[in-house]
């Protein structure tokens, strides 16, 4: 009910008047006391107008961040292997939507990077949900006009592998092991499209600068006809199905449809290429035989993210990856090391290959390594350089004592076992996984390791790292694969491979 000026005034002089005194807030009885407030004026009364084509509205802030268990659930990929290439191909059977970013740590440049790779995926690929770590998502969701994704570090890894489609590291090697590492307690991982922004970048595929070449080839693999060519219905017709393996998929063109400018797709045979890296499998058991792996713990604070082991959190991702409720071990994607520590006498280890006794090796520490992992650690222990391709595990010993205790090279699937020997003085050895987890190891305790099995089923295979691997820009001759070329590049350009002494160019020696 509207009030009048007169009757206003009438009941401000009936009232209670509030003072502000020396001590505070008073309230007065009298009418009488002057008053530090002017009279009310009389409003003049306007009528109500259309509103304007620039509207506000009331609901939640466009920069927020948001929990990810509210996200669809994670779209799996197809890989299949192909007569041409030794890689797999990648097969989207509907687009990728929710992509997990991971810009690298501590380097203010690289998050810059991140939110302009980030703006360009929102504006020209709609409804795509973007994911960063808890860290970085406080860090630059003011920056963005929409809302991000992040979940608490304790629960990512259960998270991610329920929810994420695809993984985009922006970093160097470092920032590829951190993403790998979220996705160590289950079977199956997203692919990861990675861009060399980091130190060495020896696994790194693109450069920043291609980020819209690489993004475009990787969302749309898979995609049965150029996205200009959708509308046409003789396209729906004869798009209507493909197969994918010994199965006939129904695409959901729909879903390609929304794709802006850059997202148009090069034809149903142009798709990303997939280089699968095995990982190696890591249990810890104690003297009696339990299965210890829960208790291994993140190595840095600085990597929050990485989560816990809980025998919870383990539980629920692997049940995710494969239906079992006891995992009992880790994935490694580089390598499992245990070393002397900070205790000045050498480490006496037992190593047993296949439950046959091998040898007692005195030495630094020991390293089992995958062949990705064989240009890192091992190499610089005096291990050889493995394919990426070549299926094996190798065991490198860390400084040794015996000159004829060499590296060796076995097959995938051998079961290696690491176990202290009495002769260590009851000392506790640290056991590292990729660097990333670690826990103390006494004497009795075991450290069991082989390799993933790769799993091929009815939609490909399941297991190992899928790496989007770039694909090179000239043809390929009869014969002749052009499959390791990025890897052969990384040996002369990054490692030096017999670099000849006094030359600035290596290939002058040619």
């Amino acid at each position: 009910m509207a009030l009048n000026p007169q009757s206003a005034v009438a009941l401000r002089r009936s009232s209670p008047v509030l003072n502000h005194g020396a001590r505070g807030l008073a309230i007065d009885a009298a009418p009488t006391v002057s008053r530090p407030y002017p009279r009310p004026q009389p409003r003049a009364v306007t009528k109500w107008a259309p509103p304007s084509s620039r509207s506000f509205s009331i609901s939640a802030r466009r920069n927020e961040i948001r929990d990810v268990s509210t996200l669809p659930d994670r779209i799996v990929p197809h890989y299949q292997q192909t007569r041409t290439s030794s890689l797999l191909s990648l097969q989207w059977p509907r687009p990728p939507r929710n992509i997990l970013l991971m810009p690298k740590l501590h380097a203010p440049h690289v998050t810059v990077s991140a939110v302009e790779f980030a703006k360009h995926i929102h504006n020209n690929y709609p409804g795509l949900h973007l994911v960063f770590e808890s860290h970085i998502a406080q860090s630059i969701h003011e920056t963005l006009p929409f809302p991000i994704y992040s979940t608490e570090p304790s629960e990512c890894s259960a998270k991610y592998a329920k929810k994420i489609d695809l993984v985009t590291t922006m970093g160097g090697d470092g920032t590829i092991l951190r993403a790998a590492s979220l996705f160590s307690m289950v079977n199956s991982v997203p692919p990861i499209l990675s861009f060399s922004m980091g130190t060495l970048g020896f696994l790194g595929e693109w450069k920043f600068e291609e980020y819209k070449r690489a993004w475009r080839e990787c969302f749309m693999s898979g995609c049965p006809v150029p996205v200009e060519d959708l509308a046409a219905s003789h396209t729906r017709a004869a798009a209507a199905t493909r197969r994918v393996g010994d199965q006939a998929v129904e695409p959901d063109l729909l879903d390609w449809e929304s794709v802006r400018g850059n997202g148009q797709c090069m034809g149903p045979n142009r798709t990303s290429k997939i280089l699968l890296r095995n990982r190696l499998k890591v249990g810890i058991y104690d003297s009696c035989g339990r299965n210890i792996t829960e208790h291994l713990s993140p190595t840095s604070m600085a990597e929050p993210d990485l989560g816990s082991t809980s025998p919870t959190d383990m539980a629920m991702s692997h049940h995710f990856a494969s239906g079992c409720d006891t995992p009992g071990y880790l994935h490694a994607i580089n390598e499992v090391s245990i070393d002397r520590g900070a205790h000045p006498h050498l480490a006496i280890i037992d190593i047993f290959v296949n439950n046959h006794f091998l040898t007692e090796a005195v030495a630094d520490g020991i390293l089992i390594s995958t062949p990705t992992g064989s240009t890192a650690y091992s190499l610089s222990a005096g291990g050889s350089i493995v394919h990426p391709l070549v299926k094996s595990l190798l065991i490198t010993p860390i400084s040794p004592r015996s000159l004829s205790f060499r590296p060796l090279v076995l097959p995938l699937h051998t079961k290696v076992v690491l176990k202290l020997s009495k002769r260590n003085r009851g000392r506790e050895l640290p056991v590292s996984i990729d660097g990333k987890r670690r826990v103390g190891v006494s004497i009795g305790m075991e450290v069991r390791v082989e390799g993933e099995r790769l799993q091929k089923t009815e939609e490909g295979f399941v297991g190992g790292v899928p790496c989007v691997i770039r694909s090179s820009s000239r043809k390929e001759t009869e014969g002749i694969s052009e499959d390791d070329d990025s890897w052969v590049g990384g040996l002369n350009g990054l490692l030096k491979f017999n670099y000849p002494f006094g030359a600035n160019n290596p290939d002058e020696a040619h």
